[in-house]
């Protein structure tokens, strides 16, 4: 592709990029600023058109505003960058997929989820839908890759040392962010542009619909969700922890509604959902997602937090690590069609991480920061494998594994509990 940059890092969503390019007619790339999008779509593109390009007092935009038709190039496959800028793009785009017989017309993307107003059609079967996020440690080069996550549904023997790993490094690595623009930069550089992220979305971009939304009511919002990071907790108990830490001017539940809607819409937030083993009804299984900020490193720079506060302090740094974790498993098995989930069940029984594949089977993960806790991850994962076959219904796990930060092996264990490096995981 003639646009390819030179230095460009290869993602794990590329290969999904190119076999979307050789099926559908154009692919939407979506995601968070700065996660590369661009980089990935300029990839595998022949041309572009960016609607961000202040050029010619913003030309670009002022010509598709106009006539979207008028952007719209002959050498495909055609970049069509931050395309919710002018959402009846969409709708140009979809027109010239069915007008003109050919796969791999179109990469869109964009960073906000705009209003479907004006928008007539869905664009199902012509344009199709990739998430993209910030870097893995695999993409960063901070895990070996020894250990597939796919593969573990195939229940491999595993006994393989794979390195040192050092607790002051590993709390830096977490920390860190994987934002592609940072990955040359230390770890206290890199928080700060992680500050700065936060700044930019705070001041300008949560009024990207138009709508006058008050900053310090985003900030406290999103300072309550990092000190909430990786748990389950209900918008009422935010609405509680905001007055209780930040103000005691109160913050109404439908503001909190509506700031955590421009937090999804922005990709600055996601679920982690609540996974049901389909066990008998008289069980009860808890429906509430895990909240996580999009990248670990928004949560640390939301707090203020320095990396040695943590080398003292593990309780909160293993809510970060945990959320690192659970951002890689997450990419990892976007990659395979897999989805992230956890679970909680009435007895107060709790799976970290739950990866279920398309056909039902399913893995769960324990994470625990260091090797003397791998001993009570395994404990609890056969307790609750135990519980699920014996109920009516129930689907047990495919396999078991313990997550660890803080171990040089990875193996299976005489119980058959996995117990795997974050540092040597990939997709």
């Amino acid at each position: 592709m003639v646009l390819s940059r030179e230095g460009y890092r290869p993602r794990l969503v590329d290969h999904e990029l190119e076999k979307a390019l050789r099926i559908y007619g154009a692919i939407n790339i979506k995601g968070p600023k700065w996660c590369g999008k661009t980089w990935s779509a300029y990839n595998c593109c022949n041309s572009a058109v960016r609607l961000d390009d202040p050029s010619g007092d913003y030309q670009n935009r002022r010509l598709a505003q106009m006539n979207p038709s008028l952007i719209l190039e002959d050498n495909p496959p055609q970049l069509i960058d931050e395309w919710q800028e002018v959402p009846s793009i969409w709708d140009a785009v979809r027109y010239r997929v069915d007008s003109v017989p050919k796969k791999g017309l179109f990469v869109l993307t964009g960073s906000a989820t705009p209003n479907r107003t004006g928008i007539v059609h869905s664009g199902t079967g012509r344009i199709f839908d990739i998430r993209m996020d910030t870097l893995t440690l695999f993409e960063r080069g901070l895990s070996d890759g020894k250990v597939s996550l796919k593969s573990l549904f195939n229940l491999p023997d595993m006994a393989m040392h794979t390195g040192e790993v050092d607790f002051y490094n590993l709390v830096d690595i977490t920390v860190h962010g994987g934002w592609p623009a940072t990955i040359c930069l230390g770890v206290k550089d890199s928080l700060a542009v992680s500050k700065g992220y936060i700044d930019t979305l705070i001041s300008s971009d949560i009024n990207f619909d138009g709508v006058s939304r008050s900053s310090t009511k985003m900030n406290r919002l999103i300072r309550s969700l990092a000190r909430n990071e990786c748990t389950i907790v209900s918008k009422r108990t935010l609405c509680k922890d905001i007055m209780e830490n930040d103000d005691d001017e109160p913050i109404s539940y439908n503001t909190v509604d509506d700031y955590l809607n421009v937090l999804e819409r922005l990709y600055f937030v996601e679920w982690q959902p609540a996974f049901n083993p389909n066990m008998r009804s008289s069980v009860r299984v808890g429906k509430m997602p895990k909240r996580h900020l999009i990248d670990p490193s928004l949560a640390v720079a939301a707090l203020g937090v320095s990396p040695e506060s943590y080398y003292k302090d593990l309780s909160s740094f293993g809510f970060i690590f945990e959320s690192l974790c659970e951002h890689d498993l997450r990419i990892y098995a976007d990659t395979f069609g897999g989805r992230l989930y956890h679970y909680r069940d009435g007895d107060g029984k709790e799976i970290d991480a739950i990866v279920e594949l398309p056909d039902g089977r399913w893995g769960a993960f324990e994470i625990k920061l260091g090797a003397n806790e791998i001993e009570r991850g395994a404990k609890s994962l056969l307790d609750i494998d135990r519980k699920i076959r014996n109920q009516e219904n129930g689907r047990p796990p495919e396999f078991l594994c313990v997550v660890c930060g803080l171990t040089d092996y990875a193996y299976r264990r005489p119980d058959g509990v996995y117990v795997v490096p974050i540092t040597s995981l990939r997709e």
